[in-house]
């Protein structure tokens, strides 16, 4: 395979790069309501049709697996390479902050701007240009390959679990949804809750998914039941949050907002929630819930409060409360613990025991646990996409991972995340002005390629 070829096709494909990737940003596909024939709304269920459609176009077979996911295939043999990436996207709205309109693909200076150009319908893209240049240049596959484009990763990946029990696994793959050079390990997942037992707050809502940490949340409380210099004094000494009250009356009405980031690196973020509550406290309220959260989790994201500061060789535990409501006067809020490769959930949940219930409150764990994932760092799935990224590249100097994100990597067998992100980058993915370069965009493309083949080798 001539590697200058590779670059120059690829290079040729900028303009459909760019022109499928407008295409499928201008389709809000974040989650909705299911419906008969759209098990994730609507709005997923139509991005995998117009990706199906690119692909259909492009002479490869296609099939769509009940509109939970869809694929499109190249190649002939027994075993299946697969490219396992997903069109669903979290929300954007252009009030929180995006500098234009989020379902609108704007460049700059070579930059895409939108939500979805990097978490993870540029990388689909992109891997539709590679399986394009591997066709057009007649390589010999003998190896069935599979671009696979799933619609719930952002809220379960149940459209993976749904095309494996129809499609089965693949034999070697990975999935465009990570960082390079490579991800040959992803901590343990587990979801809970908590719930107030006894609160004075009137009502409080905030958050925009658990695995993102909470930008904003709103909190009604009684005016004059806290110090308001206080609170002033707290959010002022706060280099990433601030706060804004409004009185209506004997109601105070509190605003507070952060920094948005993935639940899995909460140290990037800011969250609200938890600012609110400690600034509350801060300020001389008095509320069995608020002191729960306090002592329970504060600003805090290694877990320390419930007991749960674990490690290994790998990494840290980290905790993410991302979603605030209240119902019937009850507050409820999510939980987002990614935990060691090398533990298990009940070894986590152990740890918390006696930590999970006061007066104020009580948290459920465990309502949603993932496995952690591990290949050995020099199995030949790893070291074979690792060789493809430094052949590329020239990057020898950065190495295979573990990271505390969750993957479609869980959900298939044989499979790690491959890119999309390149190191040192803030993509601010389930953020405000998610971003990419186009030039990123194609060098993934050229990547793939090189994957690929080196798949068919093994």
């Amino acid at each position: 395979m001539d590697k200058k070829e590779v670059k120059e096709r690829v290079e040729a494909y900028r303009s459909e790069l760019l022109d499928r990737l407008d295409k499928l940003v201008a389709i809000n596909s974040e989650m909705g309501e299911a419906e008969a024939d759209a098990p994730f709304g609507p709005g997923p269920k139509k991005a995998l049709l117009a990706a199906l459609e690119m692909l259909d176009k492009d002479g490869f077979t296609t099939k769509n697996v009940d509109n939970y996911a869809g694929y499109a295939e190249m190649g002939s043999g027994e075993q299946v390479i697969g490219v396992v990436g997903h069109l669903d996207v979290v929300p954007a709205t252009k009030e929180e902050g995006w500098d234009s309109d989020p379902y609108t693909m704007t460049e700059k200076d070579g930059v895409l701007y939108g939500r979805g150009v990097s978490d993870d319908k540029g990388a689909v893209v992109a891997s539709m240009i590679a399986m394009k240049v591997i066709k057009d240049m007649g390589l010999p596959l003998n190896k069935r390959v599979r671009l696979i484009m799933g619609t719930n990763e952002e809220n379960g990946s149940k459209c993976i679990e749904h095309y494996v029990e129809k499609e089965g696994n693949v034999d070697y793959g990975f999935t465009p949804d990570g960082e390079f050079p490579c991800i040959y390990g992803e901590k343990g997942i587990m979801f809970g809750k908590y719930n107030s037992k006894k609160t004075n707050i009137i009502d409080i809502k905030g958050g925009t998914a658990g695995n993102i940490v909470c930008p904003q949340v709103t909190a009604k409380v009684a005016a004059g039941s806290y110090d308001a210099d206080k609170l002033s004094a707290y959010f002022e000494a706060q280099e990433h949050a601030s706060v804004e009250v409004t009185v209506d009356g004997d109601v105070a009405t509190i605003v507070v907002t952060g920094v948005a980031a993935h639940a899995s690196t909460p140290t990037l973020g800011t969250n609200a929630i938890s600012h609110l509550f400690v600034g509350l406290q801060a300020a001389g309220y008095e509320d069995a819930f608020v002191d729960f959260y306090c002592t329970h989790f504060g600003t805090e994201t290694n877990g320390a409060m419930l007991n749960a500061d674990l490690k290994d060789e790998y990494g840290d535990l980290t905790l993410n409360t991302g979603v605030i409501s209240m119902t019937d006067g009850v507050i409820e809020g999510s939980i987002d613990i990614r935990f060691p490769v090398t533990m298990t959930a009940d070894e986590v949940k152990a740890a918390m025991d006696g930590r999970l219930e006061d007066e104020g409150a009580v948290i459920t764990m465990g309502t949603m646990v993932q496995d952690p994932l591990f290949f050995a760092p020099d199995s030949p799935l790893v070291t074979s996409l690792y060789e493809a990224y430094t052949e590329v590249t020239g990057d020898t100097e950065n190495k295979p991972m573990v990271i505390g994100g969750g993957t479609y990597a869980k959900e298939i067998a044989n499979t790690i995340a491959f890119g999309c992100a390149f190191p040192g980058n803030d993509y601010r993915i389930h953020n405000t002005n998610e971003w990419v370069k186009i030039d990123e965009l194609l060098m993934q493309a050229e990547i793939y390629v090189h994957s690929i083949m080196k798949l068919q080798e093994l």
